[in-house]
């Protein structure tokens, strides 16, 4: 196997830690661990006297039922833990997919959605989001065009990075059913689950289609990304028992005290999920006033769900170039659509953080000294 660089983790390496306007990331606000236990006080001195040895493959019993907690359907049995998002990504997808295989993948997404199966040998057909004056939009009609008689798996990442699109039920419904009359797995990038701006609740996948799978992260919509936790859900106990193995030769087992700590915030989900909820909302707020400001150069499209939305530039130059010149000049980062491999003069703006306002600012002077505006 040979994998393609990372687009957006190479970008991120050069300028994530030295850009002091971060201004596109895809996270919500993180916390410290005595801001994490403010929420169930007396958990210092458990968490100090835990053993720090080896965990189960699967997941510590108590992360576990904490994770499938979040679901209507599914038992801890139903759930895997990993090291972040990326590693079961890639487990799933070496376990799923062959040479051969097809493969439709909603698009933009996040690269390794489809690079992985790329590194297979499977074929891959890009399933894309389409801007309109309503927004971003789907047609599931088109979905059913793509598919084929060796097509093995449907990738989706609902709420999406990096235009915030998400399904909504009867959407999700209407995938389920495609999926189900042509035997095809679904897997569902849903790291960005619990904190939707519309105030519509969408389901799960895996709790609409017994071939779905769900992943789910403590980094994005928690904003826990230093724990390095995510899971799969699915009902498919073969598939479960595929994973397992799988992981035998990746991570083997997660971090103790980073299990101990996802159980914590989990048990407290709807709290933390309504304070990064709240920061995106406020940023919101402060992003509609910059771009009625600025109507001429930007096409703002609001996020449905999620911290991140996809806004077109108004520029001649090739928003690349820009996005170069305005973290070398002025410090502010944003994301260009060529990292997503997305043609188009886009970037990723990001609405998770507290210093989104400051970092907004920034870019507005960048514009007004460049005379942009």
């Amino acid at each position: 196997m040979k994998l393609n660089d990372f687009k957006l983790e190479v970008f991120f390496g050069k300028h994530e830690f030295t850009a002091p306007y971060l201004l596109t990331q895809s996270d919500c606000e993180s916390m410290t661990i005595n801001e994490l236990f403010k929420y169930e006080p007396g958990l210092k001195e458990p968490f100090l006297n835990m053993w720090l040895g080896y965990t189960e493959v699967s997941g510590n019993p108590e992360l576990r039922e904490a994770i499938a907690d979040l679901y209507p359907t599914m038992t801890p049995e139903n759930i895997i833990v990993h090291a972040g998002a990326q590693e079961p990504i890639f487990n799933f997808m070496n376990v799923m997919l062959n040479k051969g295989n097809h493969v439709i993948t909603q698009f933009p997404v996040y690269q390794s959605l489809f690079e992985v199966a790329n590194s297979i040998g499977c074929e891959v057909s890009k399933w894309n989001l389409k801007q309109t004056e309503k927004g971003w939009q789907m047609n599931i009609e088109e979905l059913k065009e793509l598919i084929k008689p060796n097509t093995r798996l449907i990738v989706l990442n609902s709420p999406n990075n990096p235009t915030g699109y998400a399904f909504r039920k009867e959407e999700i419904e209407a995938i389920a059913e495609i999926a189900r009359n042509h035997n095809i797995y679904v897997f569902c990038d849903e790291v960005y689950k619990g904190i939707e701006l519309d105030n519509i609740k969408r389901p799960w996948f895996a709790d609409c289609y017994e071939k779905g799978i769900s992943l789910g992260v403590m980094s994005k919509s928690y904003g826990l990304s230093g724990l390095r936790i995510g899971w799969v859900a699915t009902k498919d106990a073969d598939l479960i028992e595929k994973l397992i193995k799988m992981k035998h030769y990746t991570s083997i087992c997660s971090s103790g005290p980073s299990e101990f700590l996802a159980a914590v915030a989990l048990k407290h989900s709807d709290e933390i999920l309504r304070r990064n909820l709240n920061i995106i909302k406020q940023n919101l707020k402060t992003a509609d006033d910059f771009f009625q400001r600025h109507p001429q150069l930007f096409v703002f499209n609001k996020p449905m769900a999620g911290p991140v939305a996809f806004i077109k530039m108004n520029i001649k130059m090739p928003v690349d170039q820009f996005c170069n010149k305005l973290v070398e000049e002025k410090g502010v980062l944003l994301l260009p659509a060529e990292i997503y491999s997305y043609e188009g003069q886009y970037v990723r703006m990001g609405f998770g953080r507290k210093s989104f306002a400051k970092s907004l600012a920034k870019f507005e002077e960048y514009l007004i000294e460049k005379q942009y505006v």
